[in-house]
This record gives C-alpha cells, structure tokens and sequence, in this order.
C-alpha cells in the first residue's frame, strides 16, 4: 500500500503540468515573509543515498544543510543522469520554490544543468565536478571538486604497513585523470616506504558493476594482494569481499569502517558537510559563491577516516607527519624524478606539479609499481 502511494518528483510535474495544476496551485498558495525567509535547497544523487559511497558522501553533506537555520531540504535519489534529472531539478523549482540545487553527479552538468540555468537565471546550480569554464558556461552555474589524492597518498602509507605480501590491489572503474591520479597517488604513497612494494589495478568499465568489483576483488586477493582499495560509486562490495576473504582494505568516497571492522585501515573521504554549509551561509548572506571551488586536506574539503585498529603505531606516526605537511601546503606528491609503469620519464628531476597545476587534469599514465594497463 505504501509503495502506490510513492511518487517520483518527475512523475507528478509530468501529471501537473498536463492538467494546467502548476499555475492553479501557485495562484492558490499563500505568499508570507516566513515563507520569504526560508532557503530552498535541492539535492539529486545519481544512487542511493546510503550506497556507502559518492553519494553517501554527499548525502551526508546535505545532512549538514538540514541542521543549519533558515533552510528547507529536498533530497531525490536514483535519479539518472538523463532528462530525469533535468525534470527532478524542474520540480523541486516549481513545486517547491528551490533556489540553490545541487546536481551531484558527473553526468548531469552538460547539457541537462546547463539547460536549466540558462532557462533559471535567477537561481543558482553548484555542480560536483569542477566542469565550469568561465566565458563558456552560465555565471549561475558553479562547480566544486577536490584533491581526494592527498586522502588516497595517505592510504598507501598506511597500506603499505599493513602489507606483508608487498602486493597492493586496487579495483578501479574507468582509467580517466581523477582515477588515475588516485591509483598513482595510492601506489606512490606505499613506494615511499617501501619501493618494492606494487600496485595491481583492474578496470571494471563502469562505475557500479557490482558483480565485476567482487570478481576483481576476488582475482587481486587469489594473486597475492592483502591490501584492497578502490575508485567505484560503491566500495561496500569491493570493502566486504576483503573482510570475508581476510585481508585488509582502505576505502574511498564515505567510511565503510563499518562493513570491515577488523580489516579497515583507513581511507579518503569527502567532507561536503564544510562545501555545502560554507555554499548556504553564502546564499543566505546574499553573497555569490565562486563559480569554482577546489582544495584539499588544508582547505577542509576532503579527510581521513580514522584509523582501524589494525593500524600500527609506526604507520600512525608516519602518515600523520605527511598529513601535517599537506596541511601546511608543503608536501608535493607528484615531484621529479617519477617515471610511469613503462620505464618512460613523466617527470623529470628538479621539476613538480603541485595539485593546482593543470598538467595532472590530463594524466594518462600508470606510476612505476602499478601493473596493469590503461589501453
């Protein structure tokens, strides 16, 4: 009985809009300074909102926003990154009065949050993804992303204390930059304690295929790996098979520490509480936010879990001193001389990118240590 009464937000702005509702319940609706008062906030996810990563992660974020005053929250998952998410976003505008939406998947930025700003002037959209180019999108349109890489160099370090076979695995869904940033991130965190230490990755081709993650867990453990890790939606398969099997893991997006009480290390998670709160307290004050936001450990945007029981003190000491130096803006990950799973100089001695420089947005190579291949 309950799942008949269920709507989606798309099937009622669908039925509305046919039978001419959205103008009379408009004209119906009182207008009050209280109501003025309130800040409409809109959040789509592309999954479940309790998939124990993306968009756990940013379902906590929005969790954040609930607390704040002056502020209402609509939340819609499992909202796909087709024209469902542009008629999601039309009626949270419509039907609920949204002023600031949160489209938080990848997919949905060009053209469906395009289409909507341009047809939205007055509203604002801050996309997950770091997408916006200025002269070429709407100026009510932002992006926000972060350098996750600095979470996941820790991770290696930790990793690679917890190693006794010195095979990491690492289960991956398609090798774009940001994925590939963070294999590499990962593997040279674990090199700088121990440089015979390797990294084997397999690429499942999409970002949820549960069935293939478990098959590339199970294969990387069968081939020596006691150490998982992973860049999917949802690490929670990738995390359990671990645990079952025994060994330990790191995990990626939101903390699955829950689902591997005994083998969970340690891992990089968002911390969209801090971007999304910062973003309301902007639109409440009346300020614009920045077309584009980007940071790190220093800027609070991503963090660490905290660490398993099964992390040495060794490894504490170790990872900490290396998360002070990010912190202070010291530490650089990718400084020369690094070479790529070839034996071909990437780059060269005497010279380092720092996580602003725009050469890592195009990386199209596997560190030394990795095996596995891109192509």
């Amino acid at each position: 009985m309950g799942n008949a009464l269920r709507f989606s937000r798309r099937s009622v702005l669908k039925t509305m809009t046919a039978a001419g509702g959205l103008g009379a319940l408009g004209a119906g609706l009182p207008w009050t300074p209280a109501m003025a008062k309130t800040l409409v906030i809109g959040f789509l996810y592309v999954g479940p909102r309790d998939d124990y990563g993306y968009n756990q992660a940013h379902a906590e974020g929005a969790a954040a926003v609930k607390a704040m005053p002056g502020v209402k929250v609509l939340e819609e998952e499992k909202v796909a990154e087709t024209i469902d998410v542009e008629n999601s976003m039309e009626s949270m505008i419509n039907l609920d009065g949204a002023s600031l939406l949160f489209p938080t998947s990848f997919g949905y930025f060009d053209p469906y949050v395009l289409k909507e700003a341009k047809k939205h002037p007055d509203l604002t959209f801050l996309h997950c993804g770091g997408l916006w180019t200025p002269g070429k999108h709407p100026t009510n349109v932002g992006s926000y992303f972060g350098y996750i890489d600095e979470a996941e160099y820790l991770s290696g370090i930790v990793a690679a204390y917890a190693s006794k076979s010195k095979k990491l695995g690492f289960v991956a869904a398609k090798p774009i930059p940001q994925v590939l940033r963070n294999i590499n991130s990962f593997t040279l965190g674990a090199r700088s304690v121990d440089p015979a230490i390797t990294t084997a990755v397999v690429f499942t081709g999409d970002w949820s295929m549960p069935v293939k993650e478990a098959e590339a867990a199970n294969s990387l453990i069968d081939q020596g790996a006691d150490v998982l890790t992973c860049h999917v939606d949802s690490p929670k398969v990738i995390v359990e098979t671990a645990e079952k099997r025994g060994v330990f893991c790191t995990g990626y997006h939101a903390s699955q520490a829950t689902l591997a009480p005994k083998g969970y290390l340690t891992g990089a998670e968002w911390n969209w509480a801090k971007v999304y709160t910062d973003f309301v307290k902007m639109a409440q004050g009346g300020i614009a936010p920045p077309n584009l936001v980007r940071g790190g450990l220093k800027e609070g945007i991503i963090k660490t879990s905290p660490y398993g029981a099964a992390v040495s003190d060794a490894a504490r000491k170790h990872a900490d001193e290396v998360k002070a130096k990010f912190m202070d803006g010291s530490f650089v990950i990718y400084k020369g001389p690094i070479k790529d799973n070839k034996g071909n100089s990437v780059i060269a001695e005497g010279k380092s990118h720092g996580q602003t420089d725009i050469a890592l947005e195009s990386m199209n190579w596997l560190v030394e240590g990795v095996t596995g291949s891109i192509s």
